[in-house]
């Protein structure tokens, strides 16, 4: 008490935060001035700044009529650092040390603490810095005074040379070949000083312009050091309740917090989860578990969890492989993150995660070498890709952990058919990336896994054989005519009703079904998901239910409105479009029942579009579905004739200069055409390749 009474309260002053100059207030630290360089005569020719590193370089004149100058030095310095000429790139064009540069350095990494004070009419405005800067002078021109000096002595040095010397000496000369790069040296070689400081010298300078003290531009500027507002509202952050404030000057200890489990960890608390998003709970599981049936997921969920939106979110963070999720590839690997094995980046580690999936979409058994061959990886990061989803057998290679989960395919076919579609997305990016040859795309006959004995139901059996059954129809039929020739040779005349069991003749491939079917490789049954009874309809254009109408009617509205906008596809392009357009759409949608490559190629035609036989050069690699070319041939606007006679040419070439192009479309519409309207047409069915012309997609690079 008696400490208080000596030392009274005199004066109370409020206290504001202002905010107009918040992340933008530097704090310059210059060093003592000598005698020359004083506050009201110093003035600055120019400021540059880098923005990322918060470096600062500033360039002052000096006061060379100041008496405390000494101008015999001056001079010196600049002729050894200019030499006698002087041009536009001489440091002192004024043949005296006139200026003088300064360079910053940060002078403490954590600035929060540290704020700018203005005091005015009994009121306090704090404005927090954003970073101070030590600036002290800059000597380069000392180095451009010895770079000139060295040049001086080695033209001294070759004068001195005698002119009558004969021609010089043969020198050896030692060729090395740098290795390649390792991903180990890479990063050690990203991580080194001179590679951060040859980052930090790339960054470019920003130029500023300086404003004096008295210049109208910095008196308004200093007027944002006060606070806008003086309401209790603008200045929430300086009213703490007495809690708050304690708080503020005791925080808890780091260990304290440190000591209380946070999930995800190595071990999981369930009450903890479950205080969590729905979306993050089922992360964090997939994240830990890795692969895991549906029915396993919704008891770890708890009682009450709706499972639409469990499904929902499931799709986000999982593929469904053999009927069980597993967890995707970047959810494991996130951006910007590389293996710790062999520092290859999450990019490529996602890449041979997913081919070893789709590997077990196809197949239960999958061999670690090919998986090494293929992808080039590691065989550590390879390792860890198998024993996320598979289990090691003697002998026999790595087997999928879990069996194949059909009461969820059963229960679920929408789910099944949109993960299909996603597959298939992922196969085609696989085969671009890898180069995957016949035998990796062909699952392996269910001979090959005789060691581990399988379960095949009846009505599988009898599926199985219908499958077969249908395949050999084409031959079948084929010989069922010739009989009929034979036996009505005699007769050609009459007629027999077989529309029950005429077809089309045309030759059954492997690509005929839209990649819904893969027979030779049934394991248990299924193809990626798919039993075999799900997708048994939807061959050769079958559909269940009668809904051929409106199968029908969904099916012409996508064509008619792709083509609208695409005018030429190949039946490949077509195909991975209508398998996006699949994806997004909503669960049980009638296009899910099955469609066939003969449904849609047939529906394509009767849309109006045309089949073009693109003259493909003989060495061509494209696929028979890449062969296949189909073009609008009439979309109803002004550009109709233009982009059929275009068409015609390209019936007739693979690739047509466009000067061609343009003489033949003037000679057939009988009428100049600009550079606009060709230009227009060639966008609606070409794409420009080396200087040639193509119909699109069947450029071959």
């Amino acid at each position: 008490m008696a400490n208080e009474e000596d030392d009274p309260i005199i004066q109370e002053i409020d206290v504001f935060l202002a905010r107009s100059l918040l992340e933008k207030l530097y704090l310059f630290q210059y060093p003592i001035r000598p005698a020359s360089m004083t506050y009201d005569d110093v003035t600055h020719l120019s400021a540059k700044i880098k923005p990322k590193q918060q470096k600062v370089e500033l360039e002052m004149a000096i006061d060379t009529l100041n008496p405390n100058y000494c101008r015999s030095k001056g001079e010196q310095i600049a002729l050894n650092v200019d030499g006698t000429c002087t041009d536009e790139t001489s440091t002192y064009s004024s043949k005296l040390m006139d200026k003088q540069t300064f360079c910053s350095s940060q002078a403490a990494s954590n600035v929060s603490r540290y704020a700018a004070a203005v005091y005015k009419k009994g009121e306090l405005h704090l404005t927090p810095l954003h970073g101070i800067l030590q600036l002290r002078p800059s000597f380069t021109y000392l180095d451009k005074a010895d770079a000139k000096h060295r040049e001086r002595e080695a033209a001294n040095e070759g004068g001195d040379s005698s002119q009558d010397e004969a021609e010089d000496d043969v020198k050896q000369i030692t060729v090395r070949f740098s290795r390649p790069e390792t991903e180990q040296a890479r990063q050690r070689r990203v991580q080194s000083y001179e590679f951060l400081q040859k980052r930090q010298a790339e960054e470019h300078w920003v130029h500023l312009h300086y404003y004096g003290l008295k210049d109208s531009r910095s008196e308004h500027e200093r007027q944002y050091l006060f606070s806008q507002g003086h309401g209790l509202a603008e200045n929430t952050e300086l009213i703490k309740s007495p809690s708050e404030y304690l708080m503020m000057l005791m925080p808890p200890s780091v260990e304290e917090e440190s000591d209380k489990p946070m999930a995800p960890s190595n071990v999981l608390s369930m009450a903890q989860l479950r205080t969590l998003p729905l979306a993050d709970q089922i992360k964090i599981l997939m994240k830990n578990v890795k692969v895991m049936p549906f029915a396993n997921l919704m008891s770890l969920l708890g009682s009450g969890t709706d499972s639409t939106a469990v499904l929902r979110c499931i799709q986000q963070v999982a593929m469904l492989v053999q009927g069980n999720w597993v967890v995707k590839s970047d959810v494991l690997y996130p951006k910007d993150t590389s293996s710790p094995h062999s520092g290859v980046p999450a990019e490529v580690l996602c890449r041979g995660r997913d081919f070893v999936m789709w590997k077990f979409t196809r197949d239960r058994w999958v061999v670690r070498k090919e998986v090494a061959a293929v992808t080039k990886l590691c065989p550590e990061d390879v390792k860890d890709f198998l024993e996320h989803m598979s289990v090691a057998r003697i002998n026999k290679g790595w087997e999928f952990m879990l069996p194949y989960d059909e009461d969820f395919v059963k229960k679920h076919p929408d789910i099944v058919q949109r993960q299909h579609m996603l597959w298939m997305g992922i196969q085609a990016k696989l085969e671009k990336v890898y180069n995957l040859l016949k035998e990796h795309l062909t699952p392996k006959k269910q001979e090959a896994q005789s060691g581990h004995p399988l379960l095949v139901s009846g009505e599988q059996r009898v599926n199985m054989a219908k499958a077969k059954v249908k395949q050999n129809y084409g031959q079948l039929e084929k010989e069922f005519q010739k009989q009929k020739i034979e036996m009505k040779s005699n007769d050609t005349s009459a007629k027999m009703d077989v529309s029950n069991i005429r077809i089309k003749e045309e030759p059954v491939s492997d690509e005929e079904p839209m990649d819904t079917s893969a027979y030779e490789g049934m394991n248990n049954g299924i193809v990626n998901g798919l039993h075999a009874e799900d997708s048994m309809d939807s061959l050769n254009g079958h559909l269940p239910g009668g809904c051929i109408d409106r199968v029908a009617q969904e099916l012409k509205a996508f064509v008619s409105s792709t083509f609208k906008k695409q005018f030429v596809l190949t039946l490949s392009e077509l195909k991975r479009l209508f398998n996006l357009h699949l994806a997004s759409l909503p669960p049980g949608h009638t296009l899910f029942s099955g469609i066939s490559d003969k449904m849609l190629q047939d529906m394509v035609l009767d849309t109006g579009c045309k089949q073009i036989l693109v003259p493909f050069p003989p060495q061509t690699a494209a696929s028979p579905d890449e062969l296949k070319v189909y073009a609008l041939w009439e979309a109803g606007d002004t550009y109709d004739q233009h982009r059929q006679v275009l068409l015609e040419i390209f019936s007739k070439n693979y690739r047509v200069r466009r000067n061609v192009i343009q003489n033949q479309l003037s000679q057939e519409c009988g009428e100049d055409l600009n550079k606009q309207e060709v230009d227009r047409v060639l966008k609606d069915c070409c794409v420009s390749y080396g200087g040639m012309w193509y119909l699109k997609g069947t450029v071959q690079s």
